[in-house]
């Protein structure tokens, strides 16, 4: 069987930057080189592409290489890609499935995937409406909750009308909120942007910074809760994996808890009752079926310390493939080896290509 040509998208011009270059080198190293032909596809944080088809580059030496491939047409599926763009790094030969793992906006809110679905190329993950409304909180909010599904209650605005005056927020916040609450970005990821207020001046600062990140904000109740996490793998039957425990020190589970401190311990599988567990497993499906994923997703729960409540706090549509990213880890505790994952992964993309290569195109009368 003919090697597929795998290009794996990575880098961004988002905050998570270094978080999706770190997945990268991941998955590289995970690709087995009898199944598959790897090509490197980079954006930098200045928004210029760069491309490599030697299997012995690490992603974040791809960005040190001169001349860019600025042109997206060139992604197109059989393409001739060694004509028209005349660039010595230009893609030889035409790209059979694209692993995108570029996080944050404009990699996991459904533009990138807008891209590939004109483009018409199979590509891993989410499709453009699962990403879109994974990346807005506020958008996950309301689906969940019109599915019947538990969520944290909570209060949005624009960035427009805080910046004009918070004040409106606030008196909406403290009407029914106690403090301490939860201030978000509404389209970022990796806890970016995410504050913790305890008082009317804590939240009017947490709004300002979150109001730098993003068009909208969100802010919720905070809770005193464990904050588990399952991993979904799959298409029209999709299955869950175990689950499992973040522990963390400081006030909350913030971009330096996720990426940088060594004090942080992943429980897999979480000290939790089998059917406590059950019941994870269960709502991340329906989840992953309400906001119509495909292929992969991670589900973020909270566990109320004192009721046991549970609350679907959100899904990412692109999981980390960081050394310490929790959606692999869950995986191989569950039996299923990264590799193995990839695999999966990418067989699901093409399945979903051929799928949509079968729907009429063309206007038939009845």
């Amino acid at each position: 069987m003919a090697k597929l040509r795998i290009g794996l998208m990575f880098g961004g011009i988002s905050t998570e930057h270094e978080v999706s270059v770190n997945s990268a080198r991941t998955i590289l190293k995970s690709l087995d080189p009898s199944r598959y032909t790897p090509v490197l596809i980079g954006l930098n944080h200045d928004g210029d592409w760069r491309v490599s088809e030697r299997a012995d580059m690490l992603p974040e030496t791809l960005f040190d290489s001169a001349g860019g491939v600025p042109c997206f047409p060139t992604l197109r599926a059989g393409l001739d890609y060694s004509s028209g763009s005349g660039d010595p790094q230009a893609l030889s030969a035409p790209l059979d499935v694209i692993f995108p793992i570029i996080h944050g906006r404009f990699g996991e809110d459904g533009a990138l995937q807008g891209l590939f679905e004109v483009s018409g190329i199979p590509y891993v993950g989410c499709g453009v409406l699962a990403t879109a409304l994974c990346m807005d909180k506020i958008l996950t909010k309301r689906a969940l909750r019109d599915a019947g599904l538990p969520v944290v209650p909570g209060h949005e605005a624009t960035r427009k009308q805080v910046l004009q005056s918070p004040a409106e927020l606030i008196e909406r916040v403290e009407q029914d909120t106690d403090y301490p609450v939860f201030v978000k970005p509404t389209n970022t990821g990796s806890s970016v942007g995410v504050g913790r207020a305890r008082d009317r001046a804590e939240l009017e600062r947490c709004i300002a910074v979150a109001a730098r990140y993003d068009r909208n904000v969100l802010v919720e109740q905070a809770i005193s809760a464990r904050e588990v996490e399952c991993a979904v793998l799959g298409g029209h039957e999709p299955e869950a994996s175990a689950i499992g425990e973040i522990g963390y020190r400081g006030e909350f589970y913030d971009y330096e808890a996720k990426y940088v401190s060594e004090s942080t311990e992943l429980m897999i599988p979480a000290p939790i009752s089998e059917a406590l567990a059950a019941r994870l497993r269960s709502l991340a499906v329906a989840a992953f079926h309400t906001l119509k994923c495909w292929g992969m997703a991670r589900v973020d729960f909270f566990i109320d310390r004192a009721s046991e409540e549970v609350y679907l706090n959100e899904l990412n549509s692109l999981p980390g493939f960081t050394h310490g990213s929790m959606y692999a880890q869950l995986w191989r505790q569950s039996g299923i080896a990264l590799p193995e994952l990839v695999d999966r992964l990418v067989e699901l993309a093409l399945e979903r290509q051929r799928e949509q290569n079968q729907l009429v195109r063309r206007f038939e009368k009845a």
